[in-house]
């Protein structure tokens, strides 16, 4: 799976990590950065729940 946030419909609130805190990362400047965008399989679950729990939708899965 490949993971990756659209940028201009982020609006940094960071659900996805808190859900999937290997995965995302807030800045301290409100930026946020996917950690790994090719994670391992067994994250799979919390990356699909932190993309269903974005409340924009910013969160892009290919190859899930």
């Amino acid at each position: 799976m490949n993971v990756t946030v659209n940028q201009v419909r982020c609006e940094q609130n960071a659900l996805c990590v808190s859900i999937a805190p290997t995965v995302f990362e807030l800045s301290p400047d409100d930026h946020l950065t996917v950690l790994d965008d090719n994670p391992d399989d067994d994250l799979a679950p919390d990356i699909r729940a932190a993309a269903a729990a974005c409340p924009r939708q910013a969160i892009l899965l290919t190859g899930a």
